[in-house]
């Protein structure tokens, strides 16, 4: 068995490795021409360009590998089936759960390269990826409304026109608030730089301070600011929560919910990261049923045509999810998890199905 097991495991690999190879080569190449039309904008040349699209690569790896060992497990799977192999297999004594078994096996290393991808390789290279653009077209890192970027910082809101690559904050107002509700100052400065410890140094300060019937203004030339807000915090900024890492996601979601702010669209990211490497697993067992090959029923070009469709349904269908659960207020959890266990039950399905005939 552990001779049959490898030699699976073998054939998966490599079919998987091909399509990886054939998939990137194409992600990379409509990446480069998107890219294409921003060349030439301040310092961004071609050189920048293609350093860039590269950075994107181990992205789109972490989404292509439910899609990649889909269509790789399936051409390995039904090549077997052609030639017959299965069907000697399974002669031989192994049994639809045996296979089934060797094919979980072989995806656990598949599901263990997803999540490092996912969680470490990915939010690195995108957030690489994207300072190395911004720095180049001489872009802010975020401007999500025209007055700027809005954080709630516990009895505070604080106001930021732009946020540099390099984490400096450009024109900041502070406007801070009493138990009561009712404003206590707004703190005007120009520039503002992380010291550490939660602790900004805030430069050409104008504060205005509100006291009952009195209101003062001073001038400062610089001042300490202390504040929840971080460079971590500013760094979800710079890639969409589908991309950040579970350790990121979950420290930001619990900066969002001390300040009673909405988190649904970044607790449904976090769940989807957490259940996403499993999906490997679950396509792995849909193209099992395609092993069992009868010429009469198709050749390989259609089966791997079939495989290539379940793969972009199942694509389509977890951005679909995640949207209408973002939409209609979903439990995160299932927002997340129906693509997966929506297949996971098709291929169960599949199973019995094809053992039973």
């Amino acid at each position: 068995m552990k001779i049959l097991q490898r030699y699976l495991a073998k054939q998966i690999f490599a079919s998987t490795l091909l399509v990886f190879s054939a998939l990137l080569v194409l992600f990379t190449f409509l990446d480069l021409i998107h890219e294409l039309n921003d060349v030439g904008i301040g310092n961004y040349h071609l050189l920048y360009a293609v350093v860039y699209v590269l950075l994107n690569i181990p992205g789109h790896v972490y989404e292509l590998f439910p899609i990649a060992s889909l269509i790789g497990t399936l051409f390995a799977l039904a090549q077997l089936g052609a030639s017959s192999e299965i069907t000697v297999m399974r002669v031989s004594g192994m049994s639809g759960r045996d296979l089934a078994a060797f094919l979980l096996k072989t995806g656990l290393v598949f599901v263990a390269l997803t999540f490092v991808f996912g969680e470490f390789l990915a939010p690195l290279s995108d957030a690489t990826a994207q300072r190395l653009r911004l720095k180049a077209t001489k872009s802010v890192v975020a401007q999500e409304f025209r007055s700027g970027l809005w954080v709630k910082d516990e009895g505070s809101f604080i106001n930021v026109r732009e946020v540099l690559p390099d984490a400096t904050l450009v024109g900041v107002r502070v406007f801070e608030f009493d138990d009561k509700h009712a404003l206590k100052s707004i703190s005007f400065a120009k520039r503002g730089s992380y010291r550490g410890e939660h602790v900004w140094k805030l430069e050409s300060v104008v504060q205005t301070r509100f006291g009952g019937d009195s209101v003062s203004v001073l001038d400062m030339p610089d001042f300490e600011w202390k504040s929840v807000l971080t460079p971590d915090l500013l760094s979800v900024l710079l890639i969409f929560p589908e991309h950040m890492s579970i350790l990121t996601l979950h420290r930001y979601i619990n900066h969002l919910v001390e300040n009673k702010q909405q988190a649904t669209r970044y607790q449904i990211a976090f769940w989807t990261k957490i259940v996403y490497p499993f999906a490997v697993l679950v396509m792995m067992l849909i193209s099992l049923p395609f092993a069992y090959h009868r010429r009469r029923e198709g050749g390989i070009g259609a089966k791997i045509v079939a495989g290539i469709m379940i793969g972009l349904v199942f694509y389509l269908l977890n951005q679909l999810s995640a949207r209408l659960g973002l939409i209609n207020d979903w439990p995160p959890f299932l927002s997340a998890a129906s693509p997966t266990i929506l297949f996971l039950i098709l291929a169960v399905a599949m199973l019995q199905w094809v053992e039973r005939r």
